[in-house]
């Protein structure tokens, strides 16, 4: 066969490898990961993105997700620490998004989850520790406390109604200016800034307090 031919035909296979490499990933198809779609298995539970908050484990939403999340324990610097779980990224019904999680891990554990820490950074808020092995597949195993879900993409007051409805109450930010929308029968708070991206944080209803407390000292209640 000509040479000319033989890498042709190479260079034919290599621009279509390559172009298929620069496609976007495709959307994962599943109603149950749509953020409106929040069923509640007990009054006191949420069950949102494919899991029962509160009660099951992080490496159930890394299955539903197909993508296991980085996984860091935060000191702050008031020697606060919690352990956090990040998704970049993801693309769920076409829909992409960030998603930051705290993980439910007995204040008993940290100290020592800490000190067993193979790296440690700083960061603006204080320091993160990376995990070491035996931590970090008991971690996995732990039950996400809360999610926080940040879309890509900016999202208009009546589409958010549109698919969550009314919120229970508003409640705007003294210091920014953010609106909150609560949906305490859902544990859902979605922070809206004006330009600027929604912020949706699901807990279980019965921890809804714990989001709702901090807003009505900081803010004002709007009618």
């Amino acid at each position: 066969m000509d040479k000319r031919i033989i890498w042709g035909v190479i260079a034919l296979a290599v621009a279509s490898i390559s172009m298929l490499l620069m496609l976007p990933e495709p959307a994962r198809q599943t109603p149950d990961t749509l953020p409106w779609n929040i069923a509640h298995p007990t009054p006191a539970t949420s069950r949102v993105f494919g899991i029962t908050l509160g009660q099951s484990p992080l490496n159930e939403l890394e299955r539903v997700f197909q993508e296991q999340a980085a996984v860091s324990l935060f000191k702050t610097g008031d020697g606060k620490m919690l352990v956090e779980a990040f998704f970049d990224e993801l693309n769920l019904n076409g829909l992409k998004a960030k998603f930051v999680l705290t993980i439910a891990v007995p204040s008993e554990e940290l100290e020592g989850i800490f000190s067993r820490g193979l790296r440690m950074n700083s960061t603006s808020s204080g320091k993160r520790i990376t995990l070491a092995a035996d931590d970090l597949a008991r971690v996995r195993q732990a039950p996400v406390a809360s999610l926080t879900y940040l879309p890509n993409v900016r999202l208009e007051e009546d589409i958010i109604a549109k698919r969550f409805g009314e919120p229970a109450q508003r409640v705007r930010e003294n210091k920014t200016g953010v609106i909150h929308w609560l949906y305490p029968q859902h544990g859902l708070d979605i922070a809206l800034g004006g330009k600027e991206k929604p912020l949706l944080q699901y807990v279980a209803p019965k921890d809804f307090e714990l989001l709702r407390v901090p807003l009505l000292a900081s803010g004002e209640i709007l009618k």
